[in-house]
């Protein structure tokens, strides 16, 4: 499934148009991400956790030379789902 399917669901289940559920998809999404950036987790209660997570500095290994490089440190996205995602797939 990707983005546009997403749109379309959204466009049934609400009976709204897909200009509609495109911009509302394309709002939550920013939102999630804003928050993210800011350093705030995002909780969709029954589906899980957006939460931004701090990368130490580690040396990593240039896989075609061999050569060790450094790795500066970065903030990833990490995902934890909630019981009720986990329950509706099991």
């Amino acid at each position: 499934m990707n983005k546009m399917d997403i749109i379309e669901s959204v466009a049934k289940s609400a009976d709204i148009s897909k200009m509609s559920a495109g911009r509302a998809v394309d709002a939550a999404l920013e939102a999630i991400v804003a928050a993210l950036k800011a350093g705030d987790s995002v909780t969709l209660a029954g589906f899980g956790t957006f939460l931004p997570v701090q990368r130490a500095a580690r040396m990593g290994r240039n896989p075609r030379t061999g050569e060790s490089i450094p790795i500066e440190p970065s903030k990833v996205p990490r995902f934890r789902a909630g019981k009720a995602l986990k329950d509706a797939l099991n």
